[in-house]
Formats: C-alpha cells, structure tokens, sequence
C-alpha cells in the first residue's frame, strides 16, 4: 500500500487550498493508482505548514506502507521534506510533483529531439517556473546528459551571483545551470535556444519570442489547463514539435504515465528508494513504446490509456533497482 501524503499547499491549477479542500485530489490520486496499476493507496492531509511536523507525522505512520507519494507541497518546503523522510525510511519517499514529472518530460523530450534531428547535449534549453517540477526536470535533464539549461523564474534568468526572488533551492540551480552566465528575461533567454519547457502560467511566452529560437524548435508548454501558448500558436510561429499537459492537444505530458509504473516496479522488488537510475530507466522504457518509425510532431509520446506502459516501466524500474542494489527480493 502506498500513503499519498499532502499539505495541500500547492494543487494544480488551485494553488494553496488546505488539506481538507485537498482530500478529494488525493483520494483521486488513489483511484488512480488502483487503476492503472492495482495498487491500494491511502489519501493523507496533514494541517501543517511546518516541514518538521509534516515529517515527524509521516514517519510516524511508515510501517503501514510500502511506499509513500508526496503530493501538491509547495516548493522549497517539498525538497526538505522529501529528503528528510527518505534518510529516515526504509521505503520509497517519491515526490510525484518533481520526479514524476521529469520522468514523462524527459521521455517525451528524447523522442521529440529524434524527430528534429537533435541531441540533448547539444541543445539550449529554457525553462520557465523554478518550483518543484522545474527544479526537478532540470536536474534530471541534466542527469540525463543535458548540458545547457538555463532556468527562469519571475526574475528573469537564474546565474550565479543573482540576489533577487532568490532561496537555497534557487541558488543551487545558479550553481548546477546556465554555463554562460545569461542574463535577462525569458525572451532574453529564448534568442537562439532549441527547447523550451513551460511550467508556469498562461501566455508566458508569445509568438515572438517564438521566432527567435533556433530552427525546430521543441516548445513543452505545461501550464494547466491554460498553457504558456497554445500548440496552433506555437507552430505558426515556426516551432516544429509541440506538447502539453492536456488530454484535448496532441502530446500529452500526464504524470498517470509515470507514477503508477515507477511504483508498481519499486514495490515488485521491495525497493528502499526510487533512485536516479530507476526514474532514468523509467524514462527511457516509456519513450520506447513509441517506435522511431512511429514518431513524428504530434506523437512523441504514448497515450495515458496505453495498456503497455505500466508493465513496461515496471519492468525496467524492478531490473535498475536490482542493478543498483536497492530491491530486497
């Protein structure tokens, strides 16, 4: 069984809400851990903003699960929770906000790199919205073999020595991102790049700001359910592959393709972490269910309902954590 644990600082699309107006989204998180790969799941809320308490609560309850989802904690508060749990659990401590969502980023960004003949050390990418999911898909492209993201927030970009709308999780990525030191807005920012990844807010960036990037562009545009610019915008402008988090546009960047599988694969094999080799081999599996002689613009990416993804992913997710050393049977 699996605890998906909330403060309900940070749903999607509502923001702060509070744990009780929270309880209906994760109870939905359950089901669909049921669904998709018949894992009992529990919806937790826990009435507290304070990380210390938020933890001390959870460990207190650790023993009843084999796993736990973190869910809709606002950033920075989510990276100290997560870590803290996880050195004192013998059990998966998964944030699905952050990894969750780079697994399906990084998936779907592989495969749109093959259709526009691009590798992903060689791009320029820009990334708009430093919380969890940016954070994390940063670090994991990077993980990945990425070598230039530059990160942007309210501020512009983010580079070392930079003062403004700053905090540790930020002044780590001015140290970890941004090899040539950029400065400026996001539209600064996107002049010549090749990828940009949205996970911010509606109309972050205009047809424009579009051009100015490189030739085939890839433009992942996250926002929900308004996204930084819409598809048919996006490809008038000259991008050549577009996706987003919703089901009504083509490329779908959906987390249900990713947590039940990552999951369903730790808890196979009694894992005690989901590491990075098993979100990476995660990643991989699921692009794969899209063969290079399928892909083209508008299917980088399998659909939710897609039969073959969590058996896939749990397969490759049990095969890493026994290559690692981290499965118990």
């Amino acid at each position: 069984m699996v605890a998906v644990i909330t403060d309900g600082t940070a749903v999607l699309g509502l923001g702060d809400i509070g744990p009780d107006a929270a309880l209906p989204v994760m109870e939905g998180k359950s089901i669909l851990f049921k669904r998709f790969a018949d894992i009992d799941a529990f919806p937790i809320c826990i009435n507290s903003k304070d990380p210390d308490e938020i933890v001390r609560t959870s460990s207190l309850i650790l023993s009843s699960f084999g796993g736990v989802n973190l869910e809709d904690i606002a950033a920075p508060r989510c990276f100290e929770i997560e870590r803290k749990l996880q050195e004192i659990a013998d059990i998966p401590i998964f944030h699905d906000d952050q990894h969750g969502t780079a697994v399906i980023v990084l998936s779907g960004l592989l495969n749109a790199l093959k259709v526009v003949g691009k590798k992903l050390p060689d791009v320029k990418i820009v990334m708009s919205g430093a919380g969890a999911a940016g954070t994390a898909i940063c670090k994991f492209l990077m993980s990945a073999g990425a070598r230039n993201v530059i990160m942007c927030d309210r501020g512009g970009a983010i580079y070392k020595g930079r003062t403004e709308h700053m905090n540790w999780a930020k002044e780590e990525l001015a140290e970890l991102t941004n090899p040539n030191g950029e400065k400026g807005s996001v539209a600064d920012a996107m002049k010549g790049a090749d990828v940009f990844l949205g996970l911010s807010g509606p109309g972050i960036i205009d047809q424009e700001m579009v051009k100015t990037m490189a030739p085939k562009a890839v433009i992942f545009a996250m926002a929900n359910p308004t996204p930084e610019i819409y598809p048919d915008e996006a490809i008038a402008a000259g991008a050549a592959v577009v996706a987003t988090g919703r089901s009504d546009f083509p490329n779908q960047i959906n987390n249900c393709l990713g947590f039940p599988g990552i999951f369903r694969g730790a808890l196979d094999v009694r894992a005690s972490v989901i590491n990075e080799e098993m979100k990476l081999a995660a990643a991989h599996a699921l692009a794969g269910l899209v063969p290079e002689n399928e892909l083209r613009a508008d299917r980088i990416i399998t659909e939710v309902m897609d039969e073959r993804v969590v058996p896939a992913l749990a397969a490759a997710v049990a095969e890493a954590a026994r290559r690692t050393g981290v499965a118990r049977i």
